[in-house]
């Protein structure tokens, strides 16, 4: 089963390698991490995507919460969160696929970001399936090359 978590960290030097290292060290899966900087600078904020079944999953944050650095760890596995990834894509674009690429982003509201005489590059942000969807789509053009951020992920406002 995918889990998704979210720590707030202190912000300084190896504590990514650290996390990264307690996954490694464990031969637990990590599909992706993300991080970057919250409103304090002080706090660095990291979203992990991996797979394990209920027993290996309360493992691994038993063990995230003895590290030190981590302030806060949240389970967004099983609540109401916000999940979005970013991907830039170039796909090959000649002649008259051109046009119905163009209107393959347009469904999907991805924006070129780049036109060349031979590709193009568009930027989706949204769920990892509705980008999974779009590559499924593009496939057929000839995708050249994909990077995707990983997934990023917050917890739903409270609604009364």
């Amino acid at each position: 089963m995918k889990r998704v978590l979210t720590l707030l960290v202190e912000n300084h030097q190896g504590v990514l390698s650290r996390i990264a290292g307690l996954f490694s060290g464990r031969g637990y899966n990590l599909e992706t991490i993300t991080a970057g900087v919250t409103v304090d600078p002080q706090v660095t904020r990291i979203t992990l995507v991996c797979q394990g079944d209920d027993n290996v999953f309360a493992q691994i944050k038993k063990q995230l919460h003895k590290l030190i650095d981590v302030i806060k760890l949240t389970d967004l596995s099983e609540m109401p969160a916000l999940h979005r990834e970013l991907a830039l894509i170039r796909v090959r674009a000649q002649g008259p696929d051109r046009g119905e690429i163009f209107q393959v982003a347009d469904v999907f509201r991805a924006r070129v970001l780049d036109v060349g005489l031979e590709s193009m590059v568009m930027e989706l942000t949204g769920a990892s399936e509705k980008i999974d969807d779009f590559l499924s789509v593009l496939l057929p053009y000839g995708v050249l090359e994909v990077a995707r951020s990983g997934l990023i992920s917050m917890e739903k406002s409270k609604k009364k």
